[in-house]
């Protein structure tokens, strides 16, 4: 269940992504969230 959780939230996310630097915009605001997270 987990798994199939996790598919929906990153078919959801990449569909938000109509380009490659769409997607690279992404990916980097999901590393900073992660290390913001990180540093709590």
């Amino acid at each position: 269940m987990r798994k199939w959780i996790l598919g929906i939230a990153i078919l959801a996310i990449l569909a938000g992504c109509n380009t490659m630097r769409g997607l690279g915009e992404d990916v980097k605001h999901g590393g900073e969230a992660i290390e913001r997270a990180a540093k709590k």
